[in-house]
């Protein structure tokens, strides 16, 4: 089976994504992920460009890498200075990564009207960059630039600064669609031509302008690249980059392809979440292999094929990939769903308990619920109507005081009375808004008699209008994502009332993580 390399870019391309910015401390910590799962390559940035990147080289070079080779990226040498003496080339060859990768220009239009110097010297600048590199024991790559726009425009001058790489002593040459606008017959055509004025092997580095740069990225491997060039999640520039999680499931599932060490297809769901939680950016729930959604199934008539045969509606394991299969419960559901999503209770399967459920979800979702997006409320609800739900505390009132004058910002205050354990509970809170300052008075009060409550955060908080022709009186959905040190689960509350929908699924919340805790819920 041979192997088609990996190489990250998430550090550098990934980081030039709009809202995207990694400090030194997660840069490293990704490149160590990186490298336990087996990829080949982690670029870890360009070291002139800012004192982040430069200190970033200097301590990777001390990290006990297993697999992963560090690579510096640059631009080839100015015009009209030696490589030697340009500063660009000497923070690379300070930064002690063993593998350089740099960039050059390939297409005519930007040697002419954006670097303003002509054939001659670009090319010079290709071989001198390059050479440079060698002589100091570095492994080259060559990143060509622009290369499928430069070939369609005029494919011999393309060429000619490939073969410019590759006579300067690069491993490795990678064709650049920089402008994602490439299509997959015209990376085709491109990467043959490439291959046949080339001795040595080439690799395929896609954007995703056109929604095409996993397409095309396969393209390039079925045709004779060995390196794929990309980021995690597809983070990046404008639309991105090729997502590599993607590219390793597909090569290796689907092509039969080496990629990652043993065992690092089954990790990729976790890979793709760190790089979203460092990043502090949302999971994406649609995204192929690892969303949420991935292996969701909410039609009836799905969910009773794939409570038969899995793979009738999956295209493959959701395990392979370390992900899980969902099944969704709404209006749309019918008794398979149901069934599917309660075995798990322990509770019998009885058809009229099965419709009873099924009833409650149908009629609350008239009401504006949604327990797609909200299992943990859906847990709930299958205690209560099963009869199995006991409260862990009971709400008596609460009201929420918001105060404000023309010179300061406003304050919340919650005060709560609750009953627990026999016990009346009479708190304050205070918050940056009546939520937080509602989830601050609740834990007080549960604290004391339910201490593991302390390691429940709430991490997301959306709100949704419903009926928007009702103006202000309008009903509102809320849906509370929270965790803890094991698990994730999201809830929902629903009223006229934003206040009282939020105690709804704050409340939910709470009563999921103390079940689940007392082992009365699996996920």
């Amino acid at each position: 089976m041979s192997r088609i390399q990996l190489y990250d870019t998430t550090l550098r391309d990934g980081s030039q994504g709009e809202g995207v910015n990694f400090s030194l401390e997660d840069k490293l910590a990704i490149t160590i992920k990186l490298d336990e799962l087996g990829f080949d390559y982690v670029e870890g940035g360009y070291p002139l460009s800012n004192p982040k990147d430069h200190e970033y080289f200097q301590r990777a070079a001390k990290l006990p890498l297993k697999h992963a080779k560090v690579a510096a990226f640059g631009m080839t040498r100015r015009r009209g200075v030696s490589a030697a003496e340009d500063i660009g080339m000497q923070a690379l060859a300070e930064s002690q990564a063993k593998v350089i990768t740099i960039v050059g220009k390939t297409w005519d239009l930007h040697v002419f009207e954006v670097l303003r110097v002509d054939e001659a010297e670009n090319l010079a600048m290709i071989r001198d960059s390059v050479a440079y590199m060698k002589s100091l024991g570095r492994e080259v790559i060559y990143d060509a630039e622009h290369f499928f726009d430069g070939f369609k425009a005029n494919p011999e001058f393309a060429l000619k600064t490939i073969r410019a790489a590759q006579e300067a002593g690069a491993s490795l040459v990678v064709p650049c669609d920089t402008n994602g606008g490439t299509m997959p017959e015209e990376i085709v055509e491109a990467i043959k031509e490439a291959q046949r004025v080339l001795g040595i092997p080439v690799g395929i580095h896609c954007h995703n302008d056109c929604e095409l740069a996993v397409a095309n990225s396969l393209a390039a491997v079925d045709n004779g690249a060995i390196q794929v060039q990309g980021t995690i999640n597809g983070i990046g520039e404008r639309c991105g980059n090729v997502d590599l999680i993607s590219m390793a499931a597909n090569l290796s599932l689907k092509k039969g392809y080496s990629v990652l060490a043993e065992g690092g297809i089954s990790h990729l769901t976790e890979l793709s979440r760190y790089v979203y939680e460092i990043a502090n950016m949302n999971f994406r729930n649609g995204q192929p292999y690892v969303g949420a959604s991935a292996f969701a199934h909410k039609g009836g008539m799905h969910v009773h094929a794939v409570n038969r045969i899995s793979h009738s509606y999956e295209h493959t394991n959701p395990e392979v990939v370390g992900n899980v299969r969902r099944v969704l419960v709404s209006e749309l559901s019918g008794r398979s769903n149901i069934v599917a999503k309660t075995t798990k209770y322990r509770i019998e399967q009885d058809n009229e308990l099965m419709t009873k459920i099924l009833k409650r979800v149908q009629d609350l979702e008239n009401e504006g619920y949604q327990f797609e997006a909200a299992e943990a409320s859906f847990d709930i609800l299958v205690k209560k109507v099963t009869g199995h739900y006991e409260p862990w505390f009971e709400r008596l009132h609460y009201r929420v005081n918001v105060e404000a004058n023309s010179t300061e910002s406003p304050t919340t205050e919650a005060i709560l009375k609750l009953n627990v354990q026999g016990r009346t509970e009479l708190v304050a809170g205070e918050g940056d808004g009546p939520v937080n300052a509602l989830d601050n008075a609740l834990r007080k009060a549960l604290l004391p008699a339910y201490p593991r409550l302390a390691e429940m955060h709430l991490v997301d908080y959306k709100v949704r209008v419903i009926n928007s022709t009702e103006g202000t009186a309008a009903r509102v959905r809320v849906v509370i994502e929270s965790r803890d040190n094991a698990d994730v689960w999201s809830t929902v509350g629903v009223s006229e009332n934003v206040i009282e929908a939020s105690w709804l699924a704050l409340v939910d919340s709470v009563d999921y993580k103390l079940y689940k805790d007392a082992g009365e819920v699996q996920n």
